[in-house]
């Protein structure tokens, strides 16, 4: 096999630049990786935080396909902090990797880290969120199409009345991208009075507790008087119904996304209304595939499936976008049927005949 590793100047010269750029950032102790045999491809993977439940199931994919192809896997994770992201990237890129999948914490300050990456030819995937810079790979389910997704569920339940919009990570591309689709699929009854938007929050690193937060804020200022939330996420969702429960509100129409177990268990008992799934375990196979394939000398527009894409500032990417499944208590069959969640665990405390799923 072609030895990937063998660009010490190049690393030399990424390292001096990335280390110039982030001075003072937090550097983990542990981190410092053994160097890749020359038979070896190297993919690291930089994590923004392991908050989220699905995130251990998009690593048991990208593992698995990096196994099956004899390929080492390295990770950091970067727990929330944007500094510590960039220091973990030069890590994984003295580790020797020679493909990199980027989880950004925050899309705006990660620049520094992908032009060292590029300038030693280290190509980079953006997973799941975006990174503006055309040679960074994105890939990502299609995130205006679940915004779309959630806000048709709880509009279907309730077409009227007092909404909130509890938002994603304002420093996650992918909040916008969201709330984007949401209004795509609301405007129109907004406009014409149907609907009447009495809050609307980001919610700080995707944090449930954050979310429960503003909710509890917003029903306090609104007295109460809210008919249905489109949360941007399982973990903000949670969050929501914890805040709705303490008041007794338990039941209005509430969306989500990622297909967390808990939250399609809350669906199935009718406190949470969809739960839009991005099959983890097909982004990390992919992400695996191409991180592979770059490593290898791939160009980014010749991956398999690659469309081209111009992202909201104008840059030219080259991007893949997976498709979402909305699952509400109608097809919950879906998810169990998959083998993403068993059977007991989605019918965890339904009454019997209430749900075709459990019966």
């Amino acid at each position: 096999m072609k030895n990937f590793t063998s660009r010490p100047v190049a690393r030399r010269v990424a390292l001096n630049l990335i280390t110039g750029l982030i001075a003072g950032a937090a550097f983990t102790a542990g981190l410092h990786l053994p160097q890749a045999s020359a038979q070896d491809v190297v993919i690291g993977v930089s994590w923004s935080n392991f908050q989220e439940e699905r995130w251990k199931t998009d690593e048991a994919a990208i593992k698995a396909v990096l196994d099956a192809a004899g390929a080492k896997y390295i990770s950091a994770d970067a727990q929330s902090n944007p500094s510590k992201q960039l220091a973990d990237i030069e890590s994984l890129i003295a580790g020797g990797a020679n493909a990199l999948i980027v989880l950004a914490q925050d899309s705006a300050s990660i620049g520094p880290a992908i032009t060292a990456a590029a300038n030693a030819g280290i190509p980079v995937v953006g997973y799941d969120r975006l990174i503006e810079d055309p040679s960074a790979y994105y890939l990502t389910f299609d995130n205006k199409e679940v915004g779309r997704l959630q806000a048709a569920a709880v509009f279907a339940a309730q077409p009227k009345g007092n909404y909130v919009f509890i938002k994603g990570n304002q420093a996650d591309p992918n909040a916008d991208f969201l709330h984007e689709g949401q209004l795509e699929v609301l405007k129109a009854a907004i406009d014409a009075g149907d609907i009447k938007v009495v809050g609307e929050q980001y919610t700080e690193n995707w944090e449930p507790a954050v979310a429960q937060r503003n909710m509890e804020q917003i029903l306090t200022a609104n007295d109460n008087k809210v008919d249905a939330v489109v949360a941007s996420n399982d973990g903000t969702a949670g969050g929501v119904i914890a805040a709705l429960t303490a008041q007794g509100l338990a039941g209005i129409p509430v969306s989500g996304q990622d297909g967390d177990k808990a939250a399609l268990n809350r669906v199935a008992l009718g406190t949470q209304t969809v739960s839009v799934w991005k099959d983890a375990r097909e982004l990390g196979k992919a992400a695996a595939t191409i991180a592979l394939d770059l490593a290898k000398g791939a160009k980014l527009s010749d991956v398999p499936g690659t469309v081209q894409w111009k992202s909201p500032k104008g840059v030219d990417m080259n991007a893949t976008f997976l498709k979402p499944v909305p699952v509400t208590k109608d097809n919950l069959d879906t998810v169990i049927s998959a083998g993403w969640i068993s059977k007991d665990e989605v019918c965890q405390g339904v009454s019997a005949g209430k749900v075709a799923a459990c019966n």
